[in-house]
């Protein structure tokens, strides 16, 4: 059982993991209208993905906690590295899973947040949980060890990339190109 418990968990991981990315992406360039055909593939699809990935991330967040508790009780195989390591990258999933569900919060319950919090500022956090994903992803996910450098670092720094070029445009700091 298990052994279910750990594929399932992975599973859902490695699926989770791809979709927050592009919600965090398509989130860019939500509400940036100069970036034009990008702006408008993101206003097509970004709620919908976000909501695939947080749901895939709930089972996953669901599954791990049952696989966790697999590990600590001796149920399962102890991780290849330190049983406070691995409770510490749990710590950091759950940080994740937590930031997350306030983004969300914030734009399904705009009423609940006040300035100097609106729900814009609140909806930022899935920044943040998409850090601590990434950090958890990194540190224990045992399928993703290959992925780390090659991958993973440069898919996260395209993403700083791009937020950092959205920042610039929406402070006059790049000039927009008009069309004709």
């Amino acid at each position: 059982m298990s052994q279910l418990v750990w594929l399932l968990d992975r599973g859902a991981a490695l699926v989770a993991y791809p979709s927050l990315y592009l919600a965090v992406l398509t989130g860019i360039f939500y509400n940036t209208e100069v970036f034009g055909i990008l702006h408008e593939g993101a206003r097509r699809i970004h709620v919908e993905l976000s909501v695939f990935a947080m749901l895939v991330t709930l089972l996953h967040a669901g599954l791990g906690i049952v696989d966790a508790w697999f590990v600590l009780s001796g149920q399962a195989p102890a991780p290849a590295y330190s049983m406070s390591y691995f409770l510490g990258g749990v710590v950091v999933g759950v940080g994740a899973l937590l930031m997350l569900v306030v983004a969300v919060l914030g734009f399904t319950d705009a009423k609940r947040f006040d300035q100097p919090w609106g729900p814009r500022a609140v909806h930022g956090f899935a920044y943040g949980g998409f850090v601590f994903g990434t950090i958890h992803a990194a540190a224990i996910g045992t399928d993703i060890a290959g992925l780390v450098v090659p991958l993973l670092g440069p898919s996260v720094m395209f993403l700083v990339y791009v937020l950092l070029l959205r920042v610039l445009v929406l402070r006059g700091g790049v000039p927009s190109v008009s069309p004709g």
